[in-house]
C-alpha cells in the first residue's frame, strides 16, 4: 500500500497550468526523489499533498486514504520557504513544534537534545534563531520536521545552505528513516544527493512526468557509452576518432563517445600513450539524463 499517492492530478493558477495529470506514488522504505527545473511544477505537487492547496482534477491519498487532513499528524513537511520564530531560542522553539504535533513537554525536550546532539548543534540550544547561520537554521527546522516521528516526511529543497559536512549529517539521518521504514520525500536541484539516495525518481517539466520509476531501471535505458580515464603522460589518446567529447582535468579525463564508440579501441590507444591508473566504462549521471531529458524544454 503506498503511503502517499497522487494520480492524475491537476493544478492550475489564473491561466498558468502548474501541474497536469500527475501521477506517483511512494512506498514505505522508499526514498524519493522529485526532480525538475525551476517552475516545473515540484513545489505545486507538494502542496497538493499537504491539503495547502487542492487539486482542481485528479486524486490524492495519505496512508491508504483519500486525503483528510487528520493524516497529516503522521507527515513531517519541510517547505522550501523555512518557518522559524527568530526571536526564540532554539530549545524552546523546538519544544513548542514538538508539542504542537501533539508530543508531551518532555517527551518533546528528550528528542530535541537527541536530535541536536546527532546533528552537532547542542551549543546553539540557548540561542537565538537570528544569532545562527543559514545551514544553522536549517538544521534546526529538519529537526522540527523530525520530532513527531512522521510515517511520511516531504523535504522541499533540504540541503539548501549546508556545506558538506552538514549535507552529509543530513543524509546520514534520512538514510536511517529509511531503513526504520519511513516513506521520504525530497525535491532538490542536487543531483548527486538524488543519485546517491533515491530508490526512485520522477522529473517534471512545465507541470507533467516526463521520466519516472526505479532509478536503476530509468539508467538501464541509456547507452552505457561514458569513460573516466586517470592517467600520466600524453593526452594525445583524447583526439582518437572514437570520442564525440573531452574534457581533462589534469590526468583525470571524462569522456563521452559517439554512438556505438569502441571502449576497447581507445583503452589501447591510450595504454601505448600513457601509464593508465583508472579506465572505467560508466553509465551516465542522473544530472545527464536531466540535461537531455529536459534539454532546452523548460521554460525559462
Amino acid at each position: 500500500m503506498p503511503v502517499v499517492e497522487l494520480e492524475a492530478v491537476t493544478k492550475a493558477y489564473d491561466h498558468k497550468v502548474a501541474v497536469h495529470d500527475l501521477s506517483l506514488s511512494i512506498e514505505a522504505g522508499q526514498m524519493f526523489g522529485l526532480l525538475g527545473p525551476n517552475g516545473a511544477g515540484k513545489t505545486s505537487s507538494i502542496r497538493m499533498m499537504m491539503g495547502i492547496t487542492m487539486p482542481d482534477a485528479g486524486r490524492v491519498e495519505l496512508f491508504g486514504r483519500p486525503f483528510d487532513r487528520r493524516s497529516l499528524d503522521r507527515v513531517g513537511y519541510l517547505p522550501e520557504e523555512r518557518g522559524l520564530y527568530k526571536k526564540m531560542k532554539v530549545l524552546e522553539q523546538l519544544i513548542f513544534f514538538g508539542q504542537l504535533h501533539g508530543l508531551p513537554r518532555e517527551e518533546a525536550r528528550h528528542r530535541a537534545l537527541d536530535w541536536t546532539t546527532r546533528l552537532e548543534i547542542t551549543a546553539a540550544l540557548d540561542k537565538k534563531t537570528q544569532e545562527l547561520s543559514k545551514g544553522m537554521q536549517q538544521k534546526i527546522q529538519f529537526i522540527a520536521t523530525l520530532l513527531h516521528d512522521p510515517g511520511l516526511v516531504v523535504m522541499d529543497e533540504p540541503f539548501s545552505g549546508l556545506d558538506p559536512v552538514n549535507a552529509t549529517l543530513l543524509q546520514d539521518a534520512l538514510l536511517e528513516l529509511k531503513a526504520r521504514g519511513k516513506a521520504i520525500l525530497f525535491s532538490t536541484h542536487r543531483m548527486d544527493q538524488v543519485e546517491k539516495l533515491c530508490d526512485s525518481i520522477c522529473l517534471i517539466n512545465n507541470g507533467e512526468a516526463v521520466l519516472s520509476g526505479r532509478m536503476r531501471e530509468i539508467k538501464s535505458r541509456y547507452e552505457r557509452n561514458r569513460v573516466i580515464v586517470e592517467f600520466e603522460g600524453s593526452s594525445d589518446f583524447l583526439k582518437c576518432e572514437e570520442i564525440a567529447e573531452a574534457n581533462n582535468y589534469s590526468g583525470h579525463a571524462e569522456i563521452k563517445l559517439k554512438p556505438h564508440g569502441d571502449a576497447q579501441k581507445l583503452l589501447h590507444l591510450a595504454a601505448g600513450m600513457a601509464t593508465i591508473y583508472r579506465f572505467e566504462l560508466v553509465e551516465p549521471s542522473l544530472e545527464e539524463i536531466f540535461i537531455q531529458t529536459v534539454g532546452g524544454k523548460a521554460d525559462a
